[in-house]
């Protein structure tokens, strides 16, 4: 149990990276709209888009975005960063 239980937390942890650089990527473009990633750094971006869409797309589906005046506040990625720390918790109590 306790090396499937390293693994998982691993893989959590993993994912929490993954998060971590959607931030920066969806921040980059909230700033710079005209900016598309080139070279080495294409292929990158596409695996965490990819890896973390269907996730934050699920969050948004239930907890809906924010409106207030012109500005929209996305909970999803910060309901997943919970989730993951909230299962990575659970991970460590049972191993």
């Amino acid at each position: 149990m306790g090396l499937i239980a390293v693994l998982l937390w691993w893989l959590l942890q993993v994912y929490f990276f993954a998060l971590v650089a959607r931030l920066f990527i969806d921040l980059a473009l909230s700033v710079n709209r005209s900016w598309r990633p080139k070279g080495l750094l294409l292929p990158v971006v596409e695996v965490v888009m990819t890896v973390t869409d269907p996730a934050i797309k699920a969050v948004r589906r239930v907890i809906p975005p924010i409106r207030i005046g012109a500005i929209a506040f996305d909970l999803g990625w910060t309901v997943l960063v919970f989730a993951i720390f909230f299962l990575q918790r659970i991970v460590l109590s049972i191993a």
